[in-house]
């Protein structure tokens, strides 16, 4: 290999990690002293929010989170603040353990300050955000751990009063009200958001726009992983006003096949919102690893980054005023590029997008074959053994889960989630890296074999060819087998 082509593949590996570890999806923290959203003062608050456990098992813990949670409020303003009190709820659902627990919703509501704007408006904007941590959750060779609600939901109820802070200070421009909902009993099953939603849903009648805090885990990137049916017009005001944005619509999709749920869940066939959230680690999620010495900044600066300017256009913005404004018929498809932003496309542009890209392809295969670079009848052979080589990557990464589970004590699950993994992040990485030299080591064992096997019978030329139409067969059979498969899933679930 020449050094010319050595460095562009070095330059590749690293430009690709960066990407990989979030350096480019994520801004820079801003310290306490600040004038914008700053994580540093999101972390105050999580401090004292995860303290002791608090989940619906610790109801004298969970008073003094929402009693902090009434004071914050009330420091910040709130013009009304409201406790609704649900009796006796049942949950979860088909768990190890079930509790009978009373659930306390908190609603604060903030109103325009000038009275022509507060007399017009007939719409709000409701941020959402659960205050309980996680029960008890066995794990492998453990005894049964509890979470401290430091990411979940510690980061939501950080981020919303950070959000309503920064809100506050330009209130004079605000046409819309601002409400502030800190559920509770959200991790046996959102019975607190259900509770509300069956007995008071005139506390939703005004809202126009949602906006739902979670995290998975503590690290990474915040997601926009969710939005409510409909979403052409939520996804425009997002990419309008969202810095960093990091959202695929195919999440929207994968996740309406999960058995996961949050409180938006109950309400996103009925208001237009959108669901945000941290998704790694997953040994941290609804574990003690779930603590305050584990939170990430960065993570919570990038939710700042991607709502507050959001907050800003919904709550100033009179067009907003309509409370439908941002429903639609139609579904968006986008997805964001490091360094280029996000790209959002109706599903007609998105269709014809992918027809062009199919027909260059065909273009280009069509003049490769023309060429001598690439053989049709070689092409589809190749395509089945990348396909063949990919379900034997698959097998063998399902191998090394089973083993790893197997030395860790970790319940196995082939499609599942697993949990209770040591180290399983460089378990991937070495993994992965292995398996990606072992492959790149046939190929060009085999090409070389092929280059070769020709210098013997032809000349140095003709040698060279036959090398090189064997890395045309490979590289079209592997550029057909990703055309099939996403026009596959183009026409099963619109996306690709």
């Amino acid at each position: 290999m020449s050094k010319t082509k050595l460095s562009i593949l070095l330059a590749t590996v690293a430009f690709v990690s960066l990407i990989a570890f979030g350096l480019w999806t994520r801004p820079k923290v801003q310290d306490i002293d600040s004038e914008n959203f700053s994580a540093e003062r999101v972390v105050k608050d999580i401090e004292v929010i995860s303290q002791e456990h608090h989940s619906v098992a610790h109801p004298a813990e969970r008073a003094k989170v929402r009693q902090y949670l009434l004071e914050r409020l009330q420091e910040l303003g709130a013009d009304t603040i409201k406790i609704f009190e649900h009796k006796n709820l049942v949950g979860p659902e088909n768990k190890h353990v079930v509790y009978t627990f009373d659930a306390y919703n908190i609603l604060a509501e903030f109103a325009p300050l000038h009275a022509d704007s507060a007399d017009n408006q007939n719409t709000s904007l409701m941020m959402v955000a659960h205050y309980d941590s996680r029960y008890s959750q066995p794990m492998p060779r453990q005894d049964t751990v509890w979470s401290y609600g430091a990411a979940d939901d510690g980061y939501g109820v950080g981020v919303i009063l950070e959000t309503l802070n920064q809100a506050l200070k330009y209130r004079s421009e605000w046409k819309q009200s601002f409400k502030i909902l800190f559920t509770d009993a959200e991790e046996p099953g959102m019975q607190g958001m259900k509770a509300l939603w069956r007995e008071h849903r005139e506390v939703f009648d005004e809202v126009g726009l949602m906006i739902n805090v979670e995290a998975r885990g503590p690290f990474g990137p915040a997601l926009l992983f969710e939005t409510s049916p409909g979403s052409k017009n939520l996804v425009k005001l997002y990419q309008q006003t969202a810095r960093y944005p990091h959202t695929y619509s195919l999440t929207t999709v994968v996740y309406g096949f999960m058995p996961n749920f949050t409180d938006f869940t109950i309400v996103k066939d009925d208001i237009p919102g959108l669901n945000f959230s941290t998704i790694a680690d997953i040994n941290h999620y609804h574990t003690n690893l779930d603590n305050f010495s584990n939170i990430q900044p960065r993570s919570i600066q990038h939710y700042g980054a991607q709502i507050v300017p959001l907050v800003h256009e919904y709550l100033t913005n009179a067009r907003y005023c309509d409370k439908d404004i941002l429903r639609s018929d139609e579904n968006s498809i986008n997805f964001s590029i490091p360094l280029l932003g996000l790209l959002n496309f109706s599903k007609t542009t998105y269709t014809w997008v992918n027809v062009l890209v199919f027909v260059c392809f065909l273009l280009i295969l069509l003049l490769d074959i023309v060429r001598g670079r690439a053989k049709f009848a070689q092409i589809w052979p190749a395509a089945l053994k990348t396909l063949l080589m990919a379900i034997g990557v698959l097998l063998v990464g399902e191998l090394i889960a089973y083993l790893s589970c197997l030395a860790s004590g970790a319940i196995f699950k082939p499609f599942g989630i697993v949990q209770g993994v040591k180290a399983d992040n460089i378990i991937m990485i070495i993994a992965t890296v292995l398996m990606c030299c072992l492959l790149c080591f046939c190929y060009w064992r085999k090409r070389k074999a092929i280059q070769k096997q020709s210098a013997h019978s032809l000349r140095k030329s003709d040698s060279q060819h036959a090398a090189c139409l064997y890395a045309g067969n490979q590289l079209h059979g592997v550029l057909l087998l990703l055309t099939v498969l996403s026009l596959a899933l183009l026409l099963a679930i619109n996306e690709n």
